[in-house]
């Protein structure tokens, strides 16, 4: 087997041989041909042990099939397959290939019933329907900022005007001064379901709420009192309270002392709460690409782990001898395991810290066992870790961009020191000094540079909008927070406990300075922004396989990658918008004009909505610009326009303008019932429609009229939020039309408490 696993990398030296003793033109294409032959790259993969870091992937693809399988079905088939598969690997150990497909395969399995399993176990009621409740509830969290905040509460007792579901746990937002996490207050709320996706294909909080067990968001209404307890508080839940009271006051403690918008940045960084940060802070470190850090996920978790793996090793360093007797690396490396936890834990454990916990605890157990930290074969193990215990994770950006960075990263660094061991050292301590820090330099840009490109196309997915200048801003603003702010916090939260920290936040808050300066500079550089058009998952998935398939594979043949992804690339400039896009209550829609931009039909303004539909176009207009009703008609009964085909498009708000709007509209969108004869004379969506299958896109072409809905009607999971169903077809006879108006607190929603709803989970 060694000598078929060789044939790759001598076929690549016959090719070089060839070419230096003259252009032999045959000799160079059979050695081109051997070095991408697809058999010896997968014998040199499988020697080299490579194959294993394909594991992950075919557990993400199995949890993927799940989110595309029509029902959520039980876990024990798919888990029963799995286990038969691997041990019919086992058996057939010996084999060449035999027991790889089949292990992918199985883990292929093994993901849909990890996936299965987790929304079986995480299952908790949901809202049904907006509604006012009275409540009682243990406040579990609290993020407050400088005029209100938000809260997420368990509920112990609730009650409505009439029967709707009572969710186990609920996130709001208030104004003024809240209470304190572990407190039992009473009072009033508006809630509703959590928002489902804006437009098909768009961000999914329902799914993410669910996963959260969270059954319901909305606003605060009247004054929020203490009530009593009718029954004692878990350990658990007193514990996770303390942890969010210690973490509110030396939040509160970090912004006082430094001060201003370098205080309210340096808390977000410590604690993980944003709410001080303001909108302003918010828009530049977005423009600048330096977003990233206010999140408390892997570079966080890597500095604190690495200050306090210096700190420990560097203490126990100037100990005599101690450093010839003992392994003082592998104490080093258990400290910061400790102290990676108790950051974690400190931080409030969100989902993208968890992650990025156990990422870096199989870095540093590596160190344990003697094996290289920096590894794929360890960002596989913690994938699977990972995917194991939150597999719903795979779906969402912060998974993609992170492990996405990291791996291409490992892959930068496996390629530099086969190429560095070719290199002679320089002698005398100023080549190597100078060496030395040449070589910091350019890792610093380096990684800053493949970072930036390997989550790319994630971050293109899922936010449709590019920074092309977030280079500049992370090659500037990332030391300042790698040797200053950073360092400063570990110091800070070690020295708290002696009320001797006032210094180190004081030093914390100037490298906060520099950052936000960097950031503001950087967002005021012309086109810091740019927009893109949403593209299909599809295309997602297979620009994800071609940076899988460049990172992890050894052999010549990984070039293969760099041309899929670039394929897939240029595909997505391609995709069609839709022509027409309405919201899930029929109320607002975006319709495409002759000029090709989107105008809003619509009386009622839902921001957040249309906001979502700007973004995913590529567009960077805010909701309150002049210029997306210019070329609509709107009065109190409803709105038309006309798209880019001519059709005209009716919004009917009102059952007295039915006669009319179904005769002259080719499409009639309404939040009511459409009456039998509007269906003889139009296309029609209605509440009856849109109850079952949410938000649509359309797109018309050549006389057709492709529809693509949020919720597939076909499909049903728990996070819907309704029983799976068969909706009515098209056209449905209704012979008579009630008299209702589109402003039925049933069927409706405020612009304001929608977009509170929404914006309370929105990814940060």
């Amino acid at each position: 087997m060694s000598n078929r696993s060789g044939k790759t990398g001598s076929a690549v030296a016959d090719a070089h041989t060839a070419i230096g003793h003259g252009v032999r033109w045959h000799a160079v294409l059979e050695a081109l041909r051997q070095a991408f032959n697809p058999r010896s790259a997968f014998i040199s993969e499988l020697n080299s042990r490579r194959l294993f870091l394909w594991l992950p992937i075919c557990m993400g693809a199995g949890i993927i099939l799940f989110f595309a399988a029509e029902d959520v079905p039980p876990a024990w088939p798919a888990a029963s397959v799995a286990a038969a598969l691997l041990f019919g690997a086992w058996r057939l150990k010996h084999r060449l290939f035999a027991p790889v497909f089949i292990s992918g395969i199985a883990f292929v399995f093994l993901g849909f019933a990890a996936m299965a399993y987790r929304t079986q176990s995480v299952a908790a009621p949901v809202l049904d329907r907006t509604a006012f409740a009275d409540f009682t509830a243990f406040v579990e969290m609290v993020d407050a900022g400088p005029n209100g905040g938000r809260m997420m509460l368990r509920l112990t007792s609730f009650s409505t005007s009439f029967k709707v579901v009572e969710p186990r746990r609920i996130r709001v937002t208030f104004r003024g001064n809240g209470p304190r996490a572990g407190d039992h207050i009473s009072g009033k709320a508006r809630l509703m379901p959590p928002p489902q996706p804006a437009f098909p294909g768009g961000y999914d909080f329902a799914r993410d709420a669910y996963f959260l067990q969270l059954g319901a968001v909305g606003r605060w209404t009247g004054p929020i009192s203490l009530a009593p307890q009718k029954q004692m508080p878990t350990w658990t839940q007193d514990f996770n309270a303390a942890i969010d009271n210690a973490r509110t006051d030396l939040t509160n403690r970090i912004a006082k002392t430094i001060g201003g918008r370098a205080g309210a940045l340096s808390a977000a960084l410590v604690t993980g709460k944003r709410g001080l940060l303001d909108d302003t802070v918010n828009d530049q470190l977005r423009a600048s690409g330096l977003y990233h850090i206010v999140s408390i996920s892997g570079l966080h978790m890597v500095l604190a782990a690495g200050v306090f793996f210096w700190l420990a090793r560097a203490t126990l360093v100037i100990i005599p001898g101690l450093a010839e007797r003992q392994p003082i690396k592998k104490w080093a490396a258990i400290v910061a395991m400790h102290g990676a936890t108790a950051y974690c834990i400190f931080s409030g454990s969100e989902v993208a810290t968890e992650r990025s916990l156990i990422m870096t605890l199989v870095l540093l157990g590596a160190i344990l066992l003697d094996r290289p930290a920096l590894s794929m074969r360890n960002l596989a193990i913690a994938a699977l870790i990972v995917l194991i215990r939150e597999p719903e994770t795979l779906v969402g950006p912060s998974f993609q961009m992170s492990f996405a960075a990291v791996a291409a990263m490992i892959a930068a660094h496996e390629w530099w020191l086969s190429f560095a061991k070719a290199k002679n050292e320089p002698t005398g301590w100023g080549g190597i000094l100078l060496r030395r820090m040449m070589l910091a330099a350019a890792a610093s840009l380096a990684t800053t540079l493949i970072a930036s490109f390997a989550t790319a196309p994630f971050a293109a997915f899922h936010f449709q909008r590019v920074n092309p200048y977030g280079l500049i801003g992370n090659a500037l603003a990332i030391p300042f927070v790698s040797l200053i702010v950073m360092p400063a916090a570990v110091a800070g939260s070690l020295l708290l406990p002696f009320g001797l920290d006032g210094p180190i936040w004081k030093m914390m808050g100037a490298g906060s300075v520099m950052v936000l300066e960097v950031a503001a500079w950087v967002a005021k550089i012309d086109g810091s922004v740019r927009g893109i058009r949403a593209f299909d998952i599809g295309l997602l998935i297979i620009m994800a396989f071609g940076f899988l398939f460049l990172v992890l594979v050894r052999a010549p043949i990984r070039l293969a990658g760099l041309l899929i992804l670039v394929s897939a690339g240029v595909a997505t400039t391609r995709t069609k918008p839709p022509d027409l896009i309405i919201d899930r209550q029929g109320q607002v829609a975006a319709i495409r004009d002759a000029s090709g931009s989107l105008q809003i039909l619509g009386r009622g303004m839902n921001r957040f909505v249309v906001e979502r539909w700007l973004s995913a176009d590529g567009d960077l207009r805010r909701a309150a610009d002049p210029s997306l009703r210019q070329r609509i008609a709107c009065d109190r009964f409803g709105c038309t326009g006309t798209s880019q085909n001519s059709k005209i498009i009716a919004l009917v708000l009102s059952t007295d303008v039915f006669e009319e709007d179904c005769r002259r509209a080719s499409l009639v969108i309404t939040p009511l019932v459409a009456p039998a004869f509007c269906r003889e004379t139009a296309e029609v969506i209605d509440r009856d429609r849109l109850q079952d299958i949410s938000s649509l896109a359309i797109r018309f072409h050549r006389g057709e009229t492709d529809i693509l809905a949020s919720r597939p009607s076909s499909h049903w999971k728990p996070w819907y939020g309704r029983q799976k169903a068969t909706p009515p077809s098209l056209p449905l006879a209704r012979p008579e039309v009630r008299q209702q108006t589109a402003s039925e607190p049933e069927y409706s929603e405020t612009s304001e408490s929608t977009e509170d709803g929404a914006e309370i989970l929105m990814p940060q």
